[in-house]
């Protein structure tokens, strides 16, 4: 299923793309619990920050993908013999150089593709955290991973749940993966069409940043799941269901044809599927306590509302279409979400906005990644008005 080149238990070095988010934030604090030692942190524009991240960690390299933060950088990093770095080509760097063995991709949103399929070709294991560039670029992502010998291991809690369910078996048992989720904020709120970004953002559950946090109440975090997991785990989309459950505590399962089901239990806390990818394949001790599960009061599982929530659908369909509609759907959401949070939009409107973008999509059968990234830029620059 996933790719795999050699098992490691230790990480010589690593390198994080997109440090100064809630992701970098756990997985810096699981590299110091596992004294994982930091060669590069990234970040789009943050760098002060990201400076203080950078001499905090004691790492050999700061990047900012945005050029016109580097003099902000650079002299935040003055007298630190810590390097600053600026631009796409300095992310490529990072995430490509020999003395990372190790890099998670933790940058929001498509920005970083590019970084995430090079250190794919320099043979990485690749910690994928973001669910876009899977999305976006799966088929290609894999057969990369497979000609150079990477190994491709989920943070997401989902998939990385579904990981370790699947350890020791194959693909033709397997009946069904079960992708599980909170239901967002908005699972019970009658009417959407007056949802306000305060009510969005508020999730119930998990601490994330804005544009996940309105993911997961659009369900779209879960319709960027269901496409991931085709790539990761090669099963169609029609053997990936989605499941609401409240309480977060059983990130995913798998259903095998002997009708037995497998699910992993934790908390929700993103330092444990961090730390099972950094350690993978030994589960070593952690930051995070097991649940007490003497003290749950009860599991419950539902049927998401694919009626009220129709990004589920969208994904189905993006998967089933194929090409680039799978990334056509996650420009289209970006810009959509963002319109939303800078208030020139609805929240109903996100899912309007996914659905006309879809049904314009051009049929290109195995895309480069070029096109991918042509069509991308296609959607932001038509959808940049909104």
């Amino acid at each position: 299923m996933l790719n795999s080149a050699t098992a490691s238990v230790s990480t010589r070095a690593l390198t994080i793309l997109g440090a100064t988010g809630s992701i970098g934030a756990s997985t810096l604090d699981v590299a110091r619990h596992l004294g994982i030692p930091i060669f590069a942190l990234t970040a789009h524009r943050q760098a002060r920050k990201l400076a203080e991240l950078a001499i905090h960690s004691h790492a050999q390299v700061a990047v900012v993908s945005d050029p016109d933060a580097y003099a902000e950088l650079k002299t935040a990093l003055s007298g630190t013999g810590i390097e600053a770095a600026a631009g796409p080509d300095a992310l490529v760097r990072v995430a490509t150089n020999e003395q990372a063995q190790a890099v998670v991709t933790a940058i929001v949103g498509a920005a970083g593709l590019n970084a995430t399929v090079a250190a794919v070709r320099a043979g990485k294991r690749v910690c994928i955290a973001n669910k876009e560039p899977l999305v976006m670029a799966g088929g290609l992502i894999m057969a990369e991973a497979k000609a150079h010998g990477a190994t491709i291991l989920p943070i997401d809690s989902e998939h990385s749940a579904i990981f370790q369910c699947l350890e020791g078996h194959t693909a033709d048992e397997v009946a069904t993966l079960i992708l599980t989720g909170s239901g967002g904020p908005l699972r019970t709120v009658a009417d959407l069409g007056q949802v306000t970004r305060e009510q969005a953002l508020a999730h119930p559950t998990w601490s994330m940043g804005p544009k996940i946090s309105i993911d997961s109440a659009t369900l779209m975090n879960k319709s960027l799941e269901i496409i991931e997991a085709r790539w990761l785990f090669g099963l169609p989309v029609e053997r990936i269901r989605v499941l609401i459950h409240p309480q977060s505590v059983v990130h995913s399962m798998v259903s095998y044809r002997d009708g037995s089901v497998m699910a992993q239990l934790g908390r929700p806390d993103m330092r444990t599927p961090i730390q099972y990818a950094l350690t993978w394949p030994r589960h070593e001790p952690g930051p995070v306590a097991a649940p007490d599960l003497a003290q749950l009061a009860s599991l419950t599982f539902e049927e998401p509302d694919a009626r009220r929530f129709p990004s589920l659908t969208m994904a189905y369909h993006a998967a089933q279409t194929g090409g680039l509609a799978p990334a056509v759907m996650n420009a289209a959401n970006e810009m959509a979400v963002a319109a939303f949070l800078a208030g020139r939009s609805r929240f109903l409107d996100i899912f309007a906005t996914v659905e006309r973008a879809l049904a314009a999509v051009q049929a290109v059968v195995d895309p480069t990644l070029d096109e991918i990234i042509a069509a991308d830029a296609e959607v932001r620059a038509r959808l940049g008005r909104i």
